[in-house]
């Protein structure tokens, strides 16, 4: 069935500080319309509660790129066709740039924007463990002000995030480094517009043959995107060898809890996680 379009309001601020405004007030009565292309899909099968909503698209404040010798910063409205196109994310964040190709189809690329994909807060967004391999921080604002919070704080549980009421993510901060090995795969029923069944992203520094830095996220194995914290620990200071990579594998078979639905199963997506995990290791080891 069918939204019943005029039962919808959408206004326009022109400035940030008008967006803003309008977002404090009624007590939450108004949200964020960013690209539109998860909303649009609620609305058109009529399954979209929110009735008012404050389009962002215009608003040259959360757009852009920004590179300085130790931050890349992206505008909340920058959209997968943007990010594709950057050189500086090619060639530093080449996770995100392939997150950003695997994300739908061309028109959801030129549409969608990287803000909207975090606040979705889906636990299958193909953006999310990019991000948290790459530890990025969160810039968000209000009437209030603005506050700073790394990305691995943001989500809380499902759907549930760190954003006050009346908050917008403005930008994402992303620490720029060269001396890592980088290691994405997204695992869906088909290699074009797919929701993932499991998501990974790794990051790696090897330092006089041992683990100096790791980070590795997964999507779709949890309520959230979640960072493999424990399984990192265990790895961290380690020789890249058989035994370490077993190490690994074992616990994150313990840390993350996939579950079973429309799309898997619970012991297909853990098979793939370790499937993954090993192959990211073993091929870090040897890069």
């Amino acid at each position: 069935m069918r939204a019943y379009v005029p039962s919808y309001q959408l206004v326009s601020p022109p400035t940030l500080s008008e967006a803003l405004e309008a977002l404090s007030q009624n007590d939450g009565a108004w949200k964020p319309f960013a690209g539109g292309t998860d909303l649009m899909v609620l609305l058109e099968a009529g399954k979209l509660p929110q009735k008012n909503y404050v389009n962002l698209w215009n608003l040259k404040e959360l757009r852009g790129i920004e590179v300085s010798d130790d931050t890349v910063t992206l505008g909340a409205l920058t959209t997968y066709t943007e990010v594709q196109n950057h050189a500086v994310l090619q060639k530093e964040f080449p996770m995100l740039v392939q997150a950003a190709k695997e994300t739908g189809g061309i028109a959801i690329q030129n549409r969608g924007t990287l803000g909207g994909n975090i606040v979705n807060a889906s636990p299958a967004a193909d953006s999310p463990p990019a991000l948290l391999a790459y530890d990025a921080e969160l810039e968000l604002i209000s009437k209030q002000g603005e506050r700073r919070i790394p990305y691995s704080r943001f989500h809380n549980a499902y759907k549930q995030m760190d954003l006050r009421a009346g908050e917008l993510l403005r930008a994402i901060r992303l620490p720029r480094r060269s001396d890592r090995f980088d290691y994405y795969r997204k695992v869906g029923t088909r290699k074009a517009q797919a929701i993932s069944k499991v998501c990974f992203a790794g990051v790696i520094r090897i330092v006089d043959g041992k683990v100096a830095h790791i980070r590795i996220a997964l999507g779709s194995v949890a309520p959230i995107p979640i960072r493999c914290e424990k399984t990192e620990s265990s790895l961290h200071n380690q020789p890249l060898n058989s035994e370490a990579i077993k190490l690994g594998a074992s616990t994150m078979s313990s840390e993350i809890v996939p579950i079973d639905d429309i799309r898997s199963t619970r012991d297909y997506r853990l098979r793939v996680s370790l499937n993954l995990l090993q192959d990211f290791l073993a091929r870090a080891s040897t890069s």
